[in-house]
């Protein structure tokens, strides 16, 4: 079974469709992938998220990524078939989704315990032959990878 860290590390291009703190973009462009967020309600609310002389930047680039290796997501499960679309479009190997509970179910911008819809998540992301990831904090992970490269 592959972990989060190996997923994390086999990935250079990541896209976050929206995100429950801001820890996900910083820790994600510090540790030095290639972060594009979509933003906003407009098709064109899209930016690229990076760090320039140490300092986090977020400029909008109004254009969706042709290619990544990871979706990430914090939406609910009636996107899911556009995500799967997106995912595929851009050649996503992984969708990696933060359900924003903890343990006792109570709201967490860190959490990542299941959600009541966990299973059909996994269920449509490995059906169409991508790996699914719910259970690790991207933030932390991106730390801990940072620190092995």
């Amino acid at each position: 079974m592959t972990t989060a860290a190996e997923i994390l590390r086999q990935a250079r291009r990541i896209v976050l469709h929206d995100w429950p703190d801001q820890d996900v973009p910083d820790s994600l462009a510090r540790a030095g992938f290639d972060v594009t967020c979509y933003g906003g309600p407009a098709p064109d609310d899209v930016f690229r998220h990076e760090v320039v002389d140490g300092q986090l930047v977020t400029r909008k680039t109004g254009m969706p990524p042709e290619a990544a290796d990871l979706l990430y997501v914090y939406r609910p499960i009636d996107e899911l078939p556009h995500l799967l679309a997106e995912a595929n479009q851009i050649g996503a190997r992984t969708i990696w989704r933060q359900s924003g509970l903890n343990r006792t179910g109570e709201k967490d911008t860190r959490g990542v315990a299941p959600s009541s819809d966990s299973e059909q998540w996994r269920s449509a992301v490995e059906a169409a032959g991508l790996r699914y990831i719910e259970d690790a904090y991207i933030g932390d992970v991106a730390r801990e990878v940072a620190k092995s490269w």
